[in-house]
């Protein structure tokens, strides 16, 4: 995990498949944001955390010290307001 300007620790899942993701990911890129990313599809056991942290394997999927964050949107928004 990667600590942000404001200290938190993050993890983003993801699959490279998924349109939520990329639109989240090409934001992070615009805006030089680099965090740690796991691919719940090649990585069998970043499924079986997010499954654990979330209660579910839906992604794009923000753990921002321990707590899931869903929607593309509401990941783009915190990651706007701690790193933008």
């Amino acid at each position: 995990m990667t600590i942000s300007k404001s200290n938190h620790k993050l993890t983003l899942y993801h699959f490279d498949m998924c349109p939520f993701c990329v639109k989240v990911k090409d934001f992070m890129d615009q805006n030089n944001i680099q965090i740690p990313m796991k691919n719940i599809l090649m990585d069998s056991q970043a499924k079986a955390e997010l499954l654990e942290i979330g209660g579910n394997t839906q992604v794009p999927c923000l753990v921002i010290d321990g707590k899931a964050l869903y929607e593309s949107d509401d990941i783009i928004e915190w990651l706007q307001q701690h790193f933008v």
